[in-house]
């Protein structure tokens, strides 16, 4: 069997889901989400070994001597995986996740008529169900959508205990809701144990409403936090960081070095003036490999000053004071100031400048960050 090695982060959410069924991951933005939902989806497959194994009526006869699932794999005795991928939106609804009424297309001069679609959860529930089956439903930006309306009734059976038995029977405390059939009748449904599901989605994010607390609940919470170290390595930042930057970049360890450390700082600031949850990932500072040349570093130092620069404006939106904190402007060798000026006689804050910075003034901004107190 092929040798694959996954990260702490995709085992113990595999491990999660064995006891809980339902995870919510969540984090600021850039913190990996996307890289390890990728991860779920092979680990959740590819765990089982079902797809490794030598045949003994192949071309090479070799026995089959299978694949040993790994201890931390849910359902690790089904063979028949299958990984279900969507992501939500102000336009997803009930029909969407489980059953609903839609219309048919139709010819023309034919009589309008509808059927019963089969949502994303109800089709992983379904291949759950099969003797050999095990499903992962992984819905992408959760929070965007109408979580609990597209969830509906089912929500009363996400938990393990309310769900089927491990042979899809139900129990004393299996809570079942009602679902169309395929004509149209309501019937009475239940969640198989073999069905998992791992909501994804931004920790604090401006621009939604919160998820609703009692849909919460029923997903274990697992959080990604912002890694300096994987900068680092990114970088091969490797000597001590804590000391004073040098005045001028020499080289581009000196301009990653500033980098770095101006992120911390942003995000330091960040947590303060808003909360942890507002903090910018290290993937952002990712966006490419990093190059070895002065001024390839500094382009890219830019680059991802720009992004960053973004994340800041959104977070303190309205609030130029708080921008102008978090960049350090007015402290020595900051290309950023503050100033009042006034409008139809009412003061007016102005942050200068106010458009993106050059390669040759990222450095100094960068310094000016990492080392203000």
């Amino acid at each position: 069997m092929t040798d694959h090695t996954y990260s702490d982060d995709c085992i113990q959410i595999l491990e999660l889901l064995r006891e809980r069924n339902n995870v919510l991951l969540s984090g600021p933005p850039a913190t990996g989400k996307s890289r390890l939902l990728g991860e779920l989806k092979r680990a959740f497959v590819e765990g089982s070994g079902t797809g490794a194994s030598y045949r003994p009526g192949a071309y090479i006869p070799l026995p089959d001597q299978g694949a040993t699932a790994q201890p931390w794999l849910p359902s690790q005795d089904r063979k028949d995986r299958h990984v279900f991928i969507t992501a939500f939106d102000q336009s997803t609804h009930q029909r969407d996740v489980l059953r609903g009424l839609v219309p048919k297309i139709a010819g023309a001069g034919m009589p309008l008529s509808f059927s019963v679609s089969e949502g994303i959860l109800y089709r992983a529930a379904e291949h759950a169900l099969k003797p050999n089956g095990a499903a992962l439903l992984i819905i992408d930006e959760i929070n965007r959508g109408p979580a609990v309306a597209a969830f509906g009734a089912s929500i009363v059976s996400l938990e393990p205990d309310k769900r089927l038995d491990l042979e899809g029977k139900p129990t004393p405390t299996t809570q079942s809701f009602e679902l169309l059939d395929d004509g149209g009748e309501r019937i009475d449904y239940a969640l198989p144990q073999h069905l998992y599901i791992v909501g994804a989605m931004n920790q604090a994010d401006a621009s939604v409403a919160p998820l609703d607390v009692a849909f919460q609940r029923r997903f274990a919470p697992y959080r990604l936090i912002p890694h300096a170290s994987v900068l680092h390595e990114h970088f091969g930042l490797t000597s001590n960081l804590a000391g004073q930057l040098p005045s001028q970049e020499a080289d581009s360890k000196n301009v990653y070095a500033a980098l770095v450390r101006a992120w911390q700082k942003v995000n330091e600031r960040l947590s303060l003036g808003r909360g942890a949850a507002f903090q910018l990932g290290h993937g952002a500072l990712m966006h490419a490999d990093a190059p070895a040349d002065l001024d390839g570093a500094l382009r890219y130092a830019t680059n991802c000053w720009t992004l960053t620069k973004a994340h800041i404006d959104e977070v303190f939106f309205g609030d130029l004071r708080g921008v102008a904190e978090t960049i350090s402007a007015g402290v020595p060798g900051s290309p950023f100031t503050l100033t009042s000026a006034t409008f139809a006689e009412q003061p007016v804050l102005q942050l200068s400048p106010s458009g993106e910075l050059e390669p040759h003034q990222v450095y100094s901004a960068l310094k000016a960050i990492a080392e203000s107190p």
